[in-house]
């Protein structure tokens, strides 16, 4: 047996190498044993499951998916006890390593398969729904050829999904978000940056019937979005922490009321170009801030709670004391250098607007006067 105690991460690497490269072998006829030159296994079925497990557990995605192919034993130890896996390093025939694994690895509760060039089709998506029904978390990131199917596939074999990420998916319909919001109701975080047809108000309001425990939500560039669609999000997951609305040009000044009421947990905005945001968004977000009733229910409040990042950049309808005004109820933002959490770019109005570390940074030189020559 293998000492797996105090094992490094190197030896780890240097041992499954050497059993891969041998266990080839075996196979190719070299007697099926493998010969350590420690002389401590003889054969490569004697390696125990667990310290498979860990040798898999420090050695990239693309190894493991070639070690679950060594041998029988190998590969069940392995699609049993992987839970994680990223096909992202794969830039060709993606579609039939899904087809081919996704029945293999039925315990997968991550799968990230992130693609610079669009590869995977519904039937990929399908058969991990099929199989897959623990999965957790997915990234089907700028998956262009992807349908409403599969969106539909994904409701009905994959209910525990807490984290989606469809940005870039142009082709899903706002019908099928709406299926699959009511369908995928533990929903936690959501990526619909850039899927224009998909995130419409009508898919907005099905996530906030539905989708409860909401935490993040990405709606970038996504221009259907409008006052109705936010508010029903802000009514409907008062758990919202991460909301981004950059280039949701219909918003008003009624999207940013709602959630500064709805949504106390909101710890980052982005309205990154929506033009139509004036300074009374701006005094909302302070008026609730400086509501004790509203943040009674937030223990331990501290200068932590609150807004931590804000981008009004290209909200060129803000005033100068408006977003002071923000600035200064919520300690977390900053303008200094190094700590931009308040981002204004575009803003040229707004450049007098300083956190109070800036001001403290900029009046310490003069605090005290020079000595006298």
């Amino acid at each position: 047996m293998v000492g797996k105690e105090n094992m490094r991460t190197e030896d780890l690497n240097l041992c499954f190498e050497q059993l891969m490269m041998r266990g080839g072998s075996a196979r190719s006829g070299g007697g099926g044993k493998v010969k350590m030159e420690a002389g401590v296994i003889t054969d490569w079925k004697d390696i125990p499951m667990e310290l498979l497990l860990q040798i898999i557990s420090v050695v990239d995605d693309k190894t493991v998916i070639v070690a679950s192919g060594v041998c029988r034993g190998w590969r069940d130890a392995i699609c049993m006890g992987v839970t994680h896996l990223s096909f992202s390093w794969c830039t060709k025939n993606m579609n039939n390593l899904v087809l081919s694994l996704a029945p293999k690895f039925t315990k997968l509760q991550s799968l990230i398969l992130r693609q610079d060039k669009a590869q995977l089709e519904d039937n990929a998506v399908e058969t991990i729904a099929n199989f897959c029904h623990d999965l957790q978390i997915l990234d089907l990131s700028k998956s262009f050829k992807l349908s409403d199917c599969s969106l539909y596939a994904l409701a009905h074999g994959c209910p525990n999904l807490s984290k989606l990420n469809i940005s870039g998916c142009s082709a899903f319909s706002d019908v099928a978000l709406e299926y699959l919001a009511s369908h995928c109701r533990k929903l936690k975080v959501l990526n619909l940056c850039g899927c224009v047809e998909t995130a419409t108000d009508t898919a907005l309001r099905a996530i906030g019937r539905y989708c409860n425990q909401l935490q993040s939500l990405n709606l970038g560039w996504c221009e259907y979005v409008s006052d109705d669609g936010v508010m029903s999000l802000a009514y409907g997951c008062p758990d919202l922490r991460t909301l981004d609305l950059c280039g949701c040009v219909r918003i008003t000044d009624h999207s940013v009321i709602a959630l500064a009421t709805g949504c106390v947990h909101l710890r980052s905005l982005g309205l990154y170009y929506c033009q139509n945001i004036t300074d009374r968004a701006m005094y909302s977000l302070t008026q609730v801030k400086n509501k004790p009733a509203m943040w009674a229910s937030v223990k331990g409040r501290n200068d932590e709670d609150g807004l931590r990042t804000l981008n009004i950049s290209q909200c060129t309808a803000l005033t100068p004391s408006a977003v002071q005004a923000v600035c200064d109820t919520f300690p977390s933002l900053h303008t200094c250098s190094g700590r931009h959490s308040l981002i204004m770019s575009g803003c040229l109005s707004l450049t007098s607007v300083h956190c109070a570390c800036a001001i403290q940074a900029h009046r310490t030189p003069n605090a005290f006067p020079h000595s006298a020559h």
